[in-house]
């Protein structure tokens, strides 16, 4: 199937959408305005805390009069741009698929040569978010603002973490209480590592971060010298293993690197800068500390650690670390002699400040406004080479009534996307039916074996009905799923039992479902048949969640608190229960009380957790074997979004040992 570049079948009728939405953007940016300044967010509500009372009224006074009057003036244009722009939508392809034109930083193909499907195993990272890039307007509604600026930022930070180096540091601790505690760690290079030789460790793993300064100094002069050392090669150079052991018994001392005591290995690449001209922060002011990290204006963190202690007093061996780079730290804390709660937890999970180094695939959601999508895509390109866009129907073509904005879903891709198909929702009802809800499919190809069989993998992205009360809908549209994703690898499958040109790695679906797994109103959602083929490593049977697992929905009034505005600063609020309480939204009951802040008291759970990454064995190698070695939840886009990204990252191996 060929992928489309452009929304349109030929250059003509791309002209006329262009001019026809140029007569159409006006009427639409000036209302999106004039709705905007009634709808103040928090943030703008204490930056103007110390004005006048009559200020913000006389401002309104003025600009509304001006807005109305060129609104009304702009109206005829937009009335005759509709009337081209709406049967354009009639032959509008469902999305739009861009590749990097950079060779010198496209590595797509050079990936698929490190995996042959034989004797080592091939981890795979997803990772997903719920972004809320609606216009403005709308987005205020959930307390966010500044859309445009938003997407970059966004974009920013996601390649960012992605294409961080890390570092595994390790401390024997007997006192581990938090959250993540109670699990198995197991380190397998993402690229690739012996099965055999995989060490497992009991305990919590939490991503920090920590800066280390070299002799060397000096800065690149533009955004685009860092991105080309930093985040170029996307993958060159991700084999150098670093881990630290720190042992509680000769407190805190720092061992040499023993890369042999743990057979795998982390992968480190480049960090690029934070960009420094994100003007109108959606963060409150307050002053620079350490924990800050992530922030708009410092790609700077601090965490207190035993290691920066170490680094500070010079007891570390720095002749190779280079002052350009800031190295993240991911520490592992080992409980001595804590049990496992549940003989299936063996997997590794954190809250982490940053997305997963080495990200392969990322699945986004609610990516309404057109121009955010651009700037997202922009920043996304410096790391993914591969991203379908702009995907959806508009109008009253393709779908059930008239679509006001498009499915907002978004795949990127450091894999070769071969396919990819567009399905609709027919059933959505009320203003959720004004977008055009649906799921995107994804074909990649991850590798080829020595017989020239290609290794493939299916990644889905949905975002469900989002209205309270309306199970069945759910229900309806994850029927549709399942109907729609297995169609879809028949479709597209060259295989047969008896011709096998395609070997499948793995089948994921990313997405927000809209329904939790705790509270009593979802319980016609969590018995639903999609998890009886689809794993949710978070879960152990309906309604009931593993310890570790906490909610992804952020309480929208409290965005903004300097508890939670920065990624470090949101990180220890959701390790900590009375912090989860705080800013998390909850299952709630009739019978609630409000807390100091006026927030209701949750009843259960961790929190409402709506962002799900799925992932299913049917239809895989038989020889193979899949399991989920590391799950996170991320609070890089503090500030930016009212979710909390997940990421997930699964290995395949092969089954063989090597000899």
């Amino acid at each position: 199937m060929v992928l489309h570049t452009s929304p349109f079948p030929s250059s003509f009728l791309s002209f006329l959408h262009s001019l026809s939405w140029a007569l159409i953007f006006p009427c639409f940016w000036l209302g999106d305005r004039l709705l905007a300044s009634f709808l103040p967010t928090t943030y703008e509500k204490r930056q103007r805390s110390d004005d006048p009372c009559y200020f913000q009224a006389l401002c309104i006074i003025i600009t509304t009069p001006i807005y109305l009057a060129l609104l009304v003036s702009s109206l005829p244009f937009a009335l005759i741009g509709f009337l081209v722009w709406s049967p354009l939508q009639a032959v509008r392809r469902p999305y739009i698929y861009s590749r990097l034109q950079d060779k010198a930083r496209a590595s797509g193909a050079n990936l698929l040569t490190e995996w042959r499907g034989t004797s080592s195993a091939k981890s795979f990272c997803f990772g997903s978010a719920n972004v809320c890039l609606l216009p403005d307007s709308l987005a205020r509604f959930t307390n966010l603002f500044n859309t445009q600026a938003r997407a970059k930022e966004i974009g920013r930070r996601i390649r960012n973490g992605a294409s961080r180096p890390q570092i595994k540091i390790y401390i024997d601790s007997p006192t581990n209480t938090s959250i993540s505690a109670a699990s198995f760690s197991s380190l397998v290079s993402p690229q690739g590592a012996d099965v055999t030789h995989r060490a497992v460790n009991m305990g919590m793993k939490r991503t920090t971060s920590m800066e280390y300064k070299g002799d060397n100094s000096g800065e690149n002069s533009s955004e685009e010298g860092r991105d080309g050392k930093n985040g170029g090669d996307m993958g060159d150079g991700e084999d150098s293993p670093c881990i630290i052991r720190i042992s509680g018994d000769d407190s805190g001392h720092i061992s040499d690197s023993d890369p042999d005591a743990m057979a795998g290995h982390v992968n480190v690449a480049c960090l690029a800068d934070t960009e420094p001209d994100f003007q109108k922060s959606p963060t409150p002011n307050h002053k620079h500390r350490e924990g800050d990290g992530g922030s708009l204006d410092s790609c700077t963190t601090s965490r207190e650690s035993l290691v920066k202690g170490r680094v500070a007093d010079g007891t570390t061996d720095q002749s190779g670390i280079n002052n350009k780079l800031l190295y993240r730290t991911s520490i592992i804390k080992k409980a001595a002699a804590r049990k496992k709660k549940h003989t299936d937890d063996i997997l590794d999970h954190e809250i982490s400040a940053f997305f997963p180094a080495n990200l392969d695939f990322l699945c986004l959601q609610e990516v309404f406004d057109k121009r955010a999508a651009e700037k997202l895509k922009e920043q996304l390109h410096y790391y993914f080479e591969y991203i379908l866009y702009d995907v959806g129907v508009y109008s009253c073509h393709g779908c059930c009534g008239f679509k006001f904005l498009n499915s907002g879903l978004m795949i990127a891709s450091r894999y070769p996307i071969l396919d990819a198909t567009y399905h609709c929702y027919p059933n959505g009802r009320g203003i959720d039916a004004l977008a055009a809800k649906g799921a995107l499919f994804v074909k990649v190809q991850v590798g080829t074996t020595p017989q020239d069989q290609r290794i493939v993998g299916y990644v889905s992205c949905t975002h469900l009905h989002a209205l309270s009360g309306d199970a069945t809908i759910r229900c309806e549209q994850l029927d549709f799923l399942q109907e729609w994703a297995s169609e879809f690898r028949k479709s597209t499958s060259s295989s047969s039992a008896a011709n096998p040109e395609e070997l499948v790695a793995f089948d994921v679906i990313c997405g927000d479902l809209n329904f939790d797994n705790c509270s009593s109103e979802d319980k016609l959602e969590q018995q639903h048949s999609l998890f009886t083929h689809y794993k949710d490593p978070c879960r152990l049977s309906p309604g009931e969640e593993k310890p570790w697992a906490i909610g992804t929905l952020l309480d929208p009034e409290g965005l903004y608190d300097e508890e939670v505005c920065t990624p470090d600063n949101l990180q220890k609020v959701l390790e900590n229960e009375e912090g989860r309480k705080e800013y998390l939204v909850y299952p709630t009951s009739k019978n609630h009380c409000p807390n100091q802040k006026g927030r209701k008291v949750p009843l259960k759970g961790s929190g409402r957790r709506i962002d799900y990454m799925l992932y299913s064995e049917e239809g895989l190698n038989m020889e193979w074997k899949m399991e989920v070695e590391e799950y996170s939840f991320i609070t890089q886009l503090a500030g930016l979004t009212d979710h909390v990204p997940v990421a997930m990252r699964l290995t395949v191996s092969t089954g063989e040992e090597e000899s």
